[in-house]
């Protein structure tokens, strides 16, 4: 997208809003423009739908407007300019204070940590998506053996980020749980110090990294709480100096001492346990997971799978459990062809399809999701099934070895293709990752083709 056309879907985007008046504050994710709104019924939702580039909207916590990948880092800049600089600081505040109040009348425990956990990890997936990209081709160099002198290079810049992943695992926790982002930091740190392999407590002998990100967002959590009680007790004319010391102290002895211990073995008993799963139940377990991913998106669930992406990443190198679930798109895209082909007078809904395919296509379904499967009832649970299908596909295979893993989380659909890791090498893991697609894509379409529209042309479907 050019400059002009990011500047010109900035500004179709801020009447359909409400105006400047009615935006109270701006954010962005992977893939949406987050927006809090003083009045939701001000935006017409049925022009942001039809609005070129606008994949979809989802009516959440904040108002948010699906534009995919890339796109909306672009113009979320460019939408915040238009908001006077002064608007925008007056709004920002009282945005605060709406998104407070609507959280507190909306949260439960588990919505709250569910998004305080997205609020850890989010930050972290364009650098997982980067060095992962970096390492596989690093790995394809040293395979073929070429380009010698530049593979140590590229396993620097690849690896680099992974290694002290703990210490931004430990800042935005901190961050999160109101302490200060550079000690949640400092104390997580030691998680990856390579010193702690002089550390003995109850005859054994650490290892750096034991733990993980687990152990990382522990000690910060830990640090965060010592912190806010030592700002209770220290005397202010102390602050300054006791507080910082004694939340490092307290935090780094425990981590040491307790936390790298046990996160290390909750770390060694998630990869155990994946391992296992897929080894002796693997088409079982791909059916369930493939199929059930779409209503934990639909209902946010999925979020709490992030940090245990992420431990399997830092524990094995590769997550094998996101190429299953990334089958869930597949099914998703199966589905939203045969409503295209079954519903070819009802123009709407197509011109919808065409638009949200292609996001689709590249692991990115809310707009399939929101705006076409959810919103006609059968099609969504027929898209489970696609999904069921592919992820039995790939857990067939792990039971014979041949596990597909990803080396970072975020992208699936066709973008998960140069994140792709097997113990066979990327053309065969690649294979078999395309033919759970391709499974995918035939059950999701099958099956709704047959289940999930009644009527011949031109029909309806059901809910």
């Amino acid at each position: 997208m050019t400059d002009h056309a990011t500047q010109a879907l900035a500004a179709a985007l801020l009447p359909l809003v409400g105006g400047r008046e009615n935006v109270t504050s701006v954010a962005h994710c992977m893939t949406r423009l987050r927006l809090g709104l003083a009045d939701r019924t001000r935006v017409d939702e049925e022009a942001l739908r039809a609005l070129p580039g606008v994949l979809g909207v989802v009516d959440d916590d904040t108002y948010q407007i699906v534009l995919g990948p890339g796109t909306v880092a672009r113009v979320t800049p460019e939408f915040e300019a238009l908001l006077t600089p002064d608007r925008a600081t007056e709004l920002a505040a009282r945005g605060a204070e709406l998104r407070q109040e609507q959280r507190e009348r909306n949260a439960t425990p588990v919505k709250l940590a569910l998004r305080r956990v997205a609020n850890i990890f989010v930050p972290l997936i364009p650098a997982l998506i980067g060095c992962g990209v970096l390492a596989g081709v690093n790995g394809l160099l040293v395979n073929a053996g070429v380009l010698p002198g530049v593979t140590p290079a590229l396993a620097s810049i690849s690896s680099g980020f992974m290694a002290l992943i703990a210490v931004f695992v430990g800042h935005n926790t901190a961050k999160e749980f109101g302490g200060t982002p550079v000690l949640g930091g400092a104390v997580a740190a030691i998680v990856v110090f390579p010193g702690v392999a002089k550390v003995t407590a109850f005859g054994v002998t650490l290892a750096p990294g034991q733990g993980g990100v687990l152990g990382a967002l522990a000690a910060a959590l830990l640090a965060t709480y010592v912190e806010k009680l030592c700002r209770e007790i220290v005397p202010p004319t102390l602050d300054v100096l006791l507080t910082p010391t004694l939340t490092v102290l307290i935090g780094g002895l425990t981590t040491l001492y307790g936390l790298m211990y046990a996160a290390g073995a909750v770390s060694t008993a998630i990869g155990t346990a994946a391992n296992w799963l897929l080894a002796t139940t693997g088409a079982f377990a791909g059916l369930l997971l493939g199929g059930l991913f779409l209503p934990l998106v639909m209902l946010g669930l999925h979020q709490a799978l992030i940090p245990i992406h992420a431990t399997l990443i830092d524990e094995q190198g590769s997550t094998a459990l996101l190429p299953i679930l990334a089958m869930a798109g597949a099914g998703q895209v199966g589905a939203a062809l045969a409503i295209y082909i079954r519903l070819r007078h009802d123009t709407s809904i197509r011109t919808t399809i065409k638009s949200a395919l292609p996001a689709g296509l590249l692991g990115v379904g809310e707009p399939l999701i929101y705006g076409v499967s959810l919103p006609l009832g059968r099609p969504f649970l027929t898209a489970c099934v696609g999904g069921a299908a592919g992820g039995a596909f790939l857990g067939v295979f792990a039971m014979l070895g041949d596990t597909v893993g990803a080396t970072a989380i975020g992208p699936s659909g066709w973008a998960l293709f140069p994140l792709l890791s097997g113990e066979r090498g990327l053309a065969a893991t690649a294979a078999i990752y395309a033919g759970g697609l391709l499974t995918g894509y035939a059950a999701g379409f099958v099956t709704t083709y047959v289940f999930g529209i009644r009527g011949g042309r031109g029909g309806q479907t059901t809910s």
